[in-house]
């Protein structure tokens, strides 16, 4: 049963924007962090955002400034909307949902599908 659905990857120019969304289903309870992986190919999958119940966002370095998230508690679904990409951010991008109140570094229990990102030079 799929209970995290993300949408809203493609591919895009350098210099150009997309944003992720992901929304998770009713039959996940207590979500206390959500947050976007990302894993290009050869490498491992490391976290680029992540965001809390209470709305703290934390953000890796190579995106910072880039790169915001958002997410709305009611609706269980987090954002994150990419700006000024570059060809590095070429990856599968995965939501991910945590009961932890700081998102781990390795994920939380529930998983999307992942959603392809591709940013041409």
């Amino acid at each position: 049963q799929v209970q995290l659905v993300e949408s809203g990857g493609g591919l895009v120019q350098t210099g150009g924007s997309l944003t992720l969304s992901c929304a998770a289903s009713e039959r996940i309870n207590a979500i206390n962090s959500m947050g976007w992986f990302r894993q290009a190919p050869g490498k491992q999958r490391v976290l680029v955002a992540s965001i809390t119940r209470t709305g703290e966002t934390s953000y890796a370095e190579s995106v910072k400034g880039r790169f915001t998230i958002s997410g709305d508690n009611a609706q269980k679904t987090v954002n994150l909307q990419m700006n000024s990409l570059k060809p590095e951010d070429t990856a599968i991008y995965y939501c991910s949902a945590s009961s932890r109140f700081s998102m781990p570094t390795m994920g939380g229990a529930y998983w999307g599908q992942g959603t392809q990102v591709t940013v041409s030079s």
